[in-house]
């Protein structure tokens, strides 16, 4: 009893402001959400009366809503794959031994710390001005106004920002690996390409499952690039989901649909990180 009483207090101690806080700011927010999208909200704090799923009927009836869904998709799909193999390319790089590796990789990291606001409005100019005038045989036309070239635009931006900070990542992944079971490989005939793919990669899996969970979040919930570089345009065939979501409430007016499509891609985002996690794991290697 005493043992337990003791455990008590410790986790007052030290859960128990946290976990108020986490409740305060995220689970009650988030169940007061959900509760009105099922109102005819009107973005203030009250509500007129109850519509049942009139909001996910007409969001799930809405083919922009549904044109932004494809969007994210195929956008998160493109960063899921480039921003990795950019990221461990980068990593194996940063993990030979070398003059000048650590200046290396902190100008590989450096592109994340700058806000997506920014870093949308420099790429902005360098799309528009930069790169055709420097490059006219493959920026000109501008690739901002076009529906097609945009989309990758936006990826590239998306990859050259992201790509660091999973770097980081996988470094740490690399280093953590015994030298003795290299040099076991080695003598065993395992060298180069083949201690690439068949020890170093299984061996740091975990480290693949955490980065292509992290860009899966930050592709999906990606809001603030989007709107400084594109805009959503040309013609909305650059409107992720966050963008659509803050034009229906914001700029339309519709909270309640608004709010009821941010729940349907909550339910996506996470639906898509269990999954991947899930599959994930089952190719890490314990050591």
């Amino acid at each position: 009893m005493r043992t337990r009483s003791s455990n008590i207090k410790k986790f007052l101690m030290f859960a128990l402001v946290p976990l108020v806080m986490f409740t305060l700011v995220l689970v009650i927010p988030f169940a007061q959400g959900v509760f009105y999208t099922f109102t005819d909200w009107n973005g203030g704090s009250s509500f007129d009366s109850f519509v049942g799923l009139d909001n996910y009927i007409a969001s799930f009836q809405d083919g922009d809503f549904w044109q932004s869904m494809g969007i994210t998709l195929a956008y998160v799909a493109a960063c899921l794959v480039l921003v990795n193999l950019v990221a461990f390319g980068l990593a194996l790089l940063v993990t030979i031994p070398m003059r000048g590796v650590n200046g290396l990789r902190t100008a590989f990291f450096v592109p994340n710390l700058i806000g997506g606001v920014i870093l949308g409005l420099i790429w902005q100019f360098l799309f528009g001005q930069a790169f055709v005038k420097l490059l006219p045989s493959i920026f000109n036309p501008n690739w901002l106004l076009d529906t097609t070239t945009a989309f990758w635009a936006m990826v590239i931006v998306t990859v050259w920002q992201m790509s660091g900070y999973m770097m980081i990542i996988y470094v740490t992944a690399l280093m953590s690996i015994d030298p003795e079971t290299m040099e076991a490989s080695n003598l065993d005939g395992a060298s180069g390409l083949k201690a690439l793919l068949f020890i170093k990669i299984p061996l740091i899996a975990q480290a693949f499952t955490i980065s292509l969970f992290l860009t899966l979040r930050n592709a999906f919930m990606a809001y603030d690039v989007n709107l400084a570089l594109t805009g959503g345009g040309p013609f909305r065939s650059t409107e992720l989901i966050s963008l659509r979501v803050f034009t229906e409430a914001f700029g339309f007016g519709n909270f309640d649909t608004g709010q009821a499509q941010a729940v349907l891609m909550f339910i996506l985002v996470a639906l898509a990180a269990v999954t991947q996690v899930a599959v994930a794991k089952r190719f890490e290697v314990q050591r």
